[in-house]
């Protein structure tokens, strides 16, 4: 199996969290869905840490702490401040992957807004009060399929 690491070169507007979070789990040859397990978080939660975009708690620090061997005050100190989400990716991206799922929302932003309104009225869905999952998927034939789950709390627009 391989494990994401981080070419910081690619990303210059990472916190200073990332470089220290990915170099311990590189050592420990550990993968974010191993990470997750341990911490108690979606995997895609995890990295999320990982790339500053999502607050770590006192209990995640804690445990990244222990589990890859990083000085909890270093790491507490690192991941204390207020993730600066959507920073880090310039658009529209130039990653492939990361590109593709623009590209998705691209294509099939108004049908998905247009499906939902229909089932759920006028509103928007949450990317507060959300999640995510990833899951890997083969099929008969032995092709694998990426299968991402997005979750979120459903805002009707109020009437003023």
């Amino acid at each position: 199996m391989s494990l994401a690491t981080l070419d910081v070169t690619q990303h210059p507007n990472l916190p200073k969290s990332a470089p220290t979070l990915f170099t311990a789990k590189a050592k420990k040859s550990l993968s974010f869905e191993a990470i997750a397990k341990e911490i108690g978080r979606d995997e895609v939660a995890c990295a999320a840490l990982f790339y500053g975009q999502a607050k770590a708690s006192p209990e995640d620090v804690q445990k990244l702490s222990k589990l890859l061997e990083i000085d909890h005050a270093t790491l507490s100190e690192q991941l204390s401040g207020f993730p600066d989400r959507g920073r880090t990716v310039e658009m529209p991206p130039k990653e492939p992957l990361i590109y593709r799922l623009y590209e998705i929302v691209q294509n099939y932003g108004y049908a998905y807004k247009a499906v939902m309104n229909e089932k759920f009225g006028d509103g928007i869905m949450s990317a507060i009060s959300f999640s995510t999952h990833v899951e890997k998927e083969t099929d008969k034939d032995g092709n694998n399929w990426a299968v991402i789950t997005l979750r979120g709390k459903w805002l009707p627009f109020s009437r003023f």
